[in-house]
């Protein structure tokens, strides 16, 4: 696991209904457990603490170890500047408490002078995994000042030494990491201490997960996403732009290749339609439509396209040919069935439902969550390629880690709500996410946005509400 999954995560136990106030409770009772079974009881003990969470999670091992030890605080910094409400909770309880010594040194000068001869064991809970870069005064002259002490007293780092891992860090005998070992840590021993995550967030997509892939890059028109939608047929032409319209909210540009039969009924200017000769994709299109996937960062095939013989080859030659990220919904995903080797060596998301995963892998999921994910898992390793099962659970892998998404409701069985979710995971896809990430927030937000119409309307609604409440999901999940 890696640090950018703490903040997943955290943020998905909060979605849960696990307060970020327990996990700071659990995590500092943690540290305070490793140092009384490594060094017992008795000790005198001096906990340096931030003004972050870190420093919150300080404030927590300081009450539990003040039961049987001698505690002393030293708060590096201002006490105005402790951020975080739990951990300013934590901070107030301590100065309740007159058991444990606090004392605060908002700059240097108050640290240079410390003796701290006195401690068995010096807690170092000053920054946490978040921060860039060398520290900054007061913290660096508190680093300084702890490793004066090293081979003296015991030194016990919350998560991570603080300043790793530039060269200003604090040499801890071992730091106390939190529910799991990260990959990125090196360099130094780690004690993992649980702190009431539940196995779900493993697998579960959430806000965490959204925040992450929703991260705009640039102030100009297509800096952030240009996405290319390929869809449409005499018979429909609904489709590709229910997928269009989602993507719209997310994107900077949506370019919409269609028949000209069809795209002629389409009139929301937010379309830049592409219009093509005929009612019906064929081999013909295949140069045109390849030379507009050049300006585009992904690109959506399938949605309203049609089964005729000559529109399935030229679906099959068109993936084929694509160089750019794909999402392969709909009828596409018929087309391809035919011959999944079209898709070696590409980067891409396919979308079935259940008889759609039949048609193209000769299997049903069917069973438990864990038995549906496992067979998802299979096929997508098998194709090296990331695969979304849709369904009241809807199921994501890339043949490596399977994750499910649990928004969505009844109401969402209407016609063209996959259509919006193809929309809505293409759009992710030209952000530049991953398609694992693209696919299960795509998911999560199509299930949102769903999810947010029924609170309005009841279950009957139709895919262009669902569409049109893309923003209000994304809005939610920047504000969460």
């Amino acid at each position: 696991m890696k640090i950018e999954d703490v903040y997943i995560w955290d943020t998905n136990a909060k979605w849960l209904g696990i307060s970020p106030f327990q996990l700071m409770e659990n995590a500092g009772a943690g540290v305070a457990r490793a140092i009384e079974e490594k060094f017992g009881r008795g000790l005198k003990v001096a906990i340096f603490c931030g003004t972050g969470n870190n420093g919150g999670d300080g404030f927590v091992a300081a009450r539990h170890l003040s039961f049987e030890n001698d505690v002393t605080v030293f708060l590096v910094g201002d006490e105005i500047k402790i951020r975080s409400e739990e951990a300013k909770h934590n901070w107030e309880i301590l100065k309740k408490l007159d058991f444990v010594k606090i004392k605060i040194l908002k700059d240097s000068s108050q640290i240079k002078g410390l003796n701290l001869e006195e401690y068995d064991v010096i807690v170092d809970a000053l920054l946490g995994a978040g921060t860039k870069g060398e520290p900054r005064e007061p913290i660096r002259s508190a680093i300084k000042k702890i490793n004066e002490y090293s081979g003296k007293a015991k030194i016990v780092s919350v998560d991570l030494p603080s300043g790793y891992p530039s060269k200003v860090q604090v040499k801890c005998d071992f730091a106390v990491t939190f529910q799991w070992d990260k990959e990125e840590f090196e360099g130094f021993e780690r004690i993992v201490a649980k702190i009431g995550y539940p196995k779900e967030l493993y697998h579960l997509v959430g806000p965490g997960n959204a925040k992450f892939a929703l991260r705009k890059k640039g102030e100009h028109k297509g800096q952030n996403g240009r996405l290319l939608i390929i869809g449409g047929s005499e018979d429909y032409f609904g489709a590709p732009y229910l997928a269009a319209k989602a993507a719209s909210y997310i994107v900077d540009l949506v370019y919409l290749v269609m028949p000209e039969y069809s795209a002629k009924r389409i009139t929301d200017p937010d379309m830049i339609l592409r219009p093509v000769e005929g009612k019906n994709f064929t081999r013909e299109h295949l140069e045109e439509v390849l030379a507009l996937t050049e300006k585009a960062d992904a690109v959506i095939v399938g949605p309203g396209i049609g089964l005729r013989d000559e529109t399935r080859e030229f679906v099959r030659e068109f993936v084929k040919r694509c160089e750019k990220p794909l999402v392969i919904d709909a009828d596409g995903l018929k087309a391809i069935a035919e011959d999944l080797s079209v898709l070696n060596g590409k980067t891409f998301v396919l979308t079935p439902h259940a008889g759609e995963f039949k048609t193209l892998f000769g299997e049903k999921p069917e069973g438990s969550l864990k038995e549906k994910a496992g067979l998802v898992m299979k096929k997508a390793k098998e194709i090296n390629g990331v695969i979304l099962l849709k369904g009241v659970y809807d199921i994501i892998s890339d043949g490596k880690v399977w994750k499910y998404n649990k928004t969505g409701n009844r109401g969402m069985t209407t016609g063209g709500t996959g259509d919006v979710l193809a929309g809505i995971i293409g759009a992710l896809l030209a952000l530049g996410n991953s398609p694992l990430r693209a696919a299960s927030v795509g998911a999560f937000l199509n299930g949102l946005a769903g999810d947010t119409v029924k609170e309005e309307l009841g279950e009957n609604f139709t895919a262009l509400n669902v569409a049109k409440k893309v923003p209000h999901a994304v809005k939610w999940v920047l504000e969460f």
